[in-house]
C-alpha cells in the first residue's frame, strides 16, 4: 500500500475551524479522528497520513463537504544509495574550456 498525506483547508474563522474538527472527529474513522490542525498557528489546515492503494481510495476517507478542496499526495522515502544512482544517471557533464 501507498501512503498519502491528506490536506484539508477550512475557513480561518472561529466556528469553521471548530466544525472542521467536529465533522472530523464524529465520523469515528480512526484516521480522521488522528488528523492534525494547523489552526493555533494560523495555518487552517488539517493533515491526515493514510496508507491506502490510491488517491482515489484516500479521498474517499474524507467526508464529502471537505473533497473538493483537499490535496492529497502521495508520499515516498528514498535511500542515499537511490538518490545517489539518480543523480548519477541525471547529472549534466561538467563543461571543460580546451586549453591551448
Amino acid at each position: 500500500m501507498a501512503r498519502f498525506l491528506i490536506e484539508v483547508p477550512h475557513g480561518p474563522e472561529t466556528n469553521e475551524c471548530a466544525l472542521a474538527v467536529k465533522v472530523l472527529l464524529s465520523t469515528g474513522s480512526h484516521y480522521l479522528t488522528h488528523a492534525d490542525f494547523g489552526c493555533l498557528d494560523g495555518e487552517h489546515k488539517a493533515w491526515i497520513i493514510v496508507e491506502v492503494d490510491s488517491k482515489k481510495d484516500a479521498l474517499f476517507i474524507l467526508p464529502p463537504v471537505y473533497r473538493p478542496q483537499a490535496k492529497i499526495v502521495q508520499l515516498n522515502k528514498f535511500s542515499l544509495k537511490e538518490i545517489d544512482e539518480i543523480l548519477a544517471h541525471h547529472q549534466e557533464p561538467v563543461y571543460e574550456p580546451a586549453t591551448s
